[in-house]
């Protein structure tokens, strides 16, 4: 709980350097900080104030992290305690009603968007599972959790703490059980009409990539009557789509034996392992080179890699990587053929994105079209004052 008055623990800016949170932009980074006033351990809730005295925000303390603090709340009426929270995930979860194609599987809070930062909670039926990536989060697991399982629906809460960023933020990573027995760790959704198993334990982020649902669907729509390459495909969500929507043929590649094999599972699942199909274990890179030299051609290209820049710092390195296979997708396309490319590095922002791939057409020597722009679905918001939670950019290319 956050006390008031003078024995209030506080993070007192330098002078000038409030414009941010003034904005409601809702981290403080260390470069900004005088002094930290009290004795407080990371995860405590501190009052921000200028250096004038004048009260900013409440936010949670990072001592270990260049992102010393996290916004809580801009309103100083404010308590910061287990109801806080319970009516933070209430109203987080109110905003997901009637997502079209979600049946079960949703993004409850999403961090920042929802006014939770280092919060991340997905439901899988009757499964929340939680990611705490920061020092602030850590503090309220317990409040938090209750809360989803309150509010969302759920009767299972596990864990995927297992998070590089944790130890940024002075926290070993950690996975498993909250509250409640998980009988299985491979879980039964279904999206659009298409069923998947998501290996909530050990698949990637929380299990499955929720925030490319609406832009699997679009994939469906572009489909019909093309060969199709799926690049990064993991468990074959843009290969189910593309085969649902009447895809003549689908090569689908990724590194992972174990993905390869849910999504071979889940054509199945869905009666679509009927010979169009073709999954191969591969490093996509050197994939992409051997097919063309292969001289392989296909009409519908996606590309979803992983994230290349986590962050800003990485963003020459990862500009490399996308203009590699961004170039290679683009010569082993058809001419009338469509490229559906994304980027999911926070660190490369949607203009250097467009930049690097408009990059790649150039020295394909293709006359490319810019005909759409993806993002990640409604369940995954991005607030105004918060463009840094804009991290999944797609676009849709037309080669002439």
């Amino acid at each position: 709980m956050a006390r008031r008055g003078e024995e209030t623990p506080a993070l007192v800016l330098k002078a000038g350097r409030e414009k941010s949170l003034l904005r409601r932009h809702p981290w403080v980074f260390s470069g900004a900080v005088d002094r930290v006033d009290g004795n407080v351990q990371a995860g405590d809730t501190v009052a921000v104030r200028a250096a004038s005295g004048a009260f900013l925000a409440w936010a949670a303390l990072s001592p270990a992290s260049q992102i010393r603090a996290r916004v809580w709340s801009f309103d100083e009426r404010e308590r910061i305690d287990a109801g806080f929270f319970g009516e933070r995930v209430r109203t987080a979860v109110a905003r997901r009603a009637g997502i079209a194609g979600a049946a079960g599987a949703v993004r409850l809070v999403h961090g920042e968007a929802d006014a939770l930062p280092g919060v991340v909670c997905d439901r899988y039926g009757e499964v929340a599972v939680c990611q705490f990536s920061s020092a602030g989060a850590e503090h309220w697991r317990e409040s938090v959790v209750d809360a989803v399982l309150a509010e969302g629906g759920c009767r299972v809460a596990y864990e995927r703490s297992d998070l590089d960023v944790r130890g940024l933020e002075g926290l070993p990573p950690r996975a498993g059980p909250i509250r409640g027995e998980l009988r299985e760790t491979t879980i039964g959704i279904v999206e659009h009409g298409l069923k998947y198993r998501v290996d909530v334990a050990h698949g990637q982020k929380t299990g499955f990539y929720l925030d490319q649902r609406a832009n699997r669907d679009r994939v469906r729509a572009l489909a019909g009557g093309r060969d199709v390459l799926n690049c990064f495909c993991y468990t074959g969500g843009f290969t189910l789509n593309a085969l649902a929507g009447g895809a003549r043929s689908a090569l689908s590649i990724d590194s992972s034996a174990s993905a390869l094999a849910l999504a071979r599972d889940n054509a199945a699942l869905n009666g679509l392992d009927d010979g169009r199909a073709e999954w191969l274990e591969a490093d996509v890179f050197g994939a992409l080179r051997t097919l063309r030299d292969q001289a392989r051609s296909f009409d519908l290209v996606v590309l979803d890699p992983p994230k290349f820049a986590p962050t800003a710092a990485h963003a020459e390195r990862a500009a490399r990587a996308y203009k590699d296979i961004n170039l290679l997708a683009l010569k082993l396309l058809r001419p009338a053929g469509v490229l559906v490319t994304f980027s999911c590095s926070g660190g490369v922002s949607p203009e250097l994105f467009q930049k690097i791939v408009a990059g790649a057409a150039a020295d394909s020597g293709a006359d490319v079209a810019l005909a759409e722009r993806l993002h990640a679905d409604a369940d995954h918001p991005v607030t105004l004052a918060f463009p840094e939670g804009e991290y999944l950019k797609g676009l849709v290319l037309e080669k002439r």
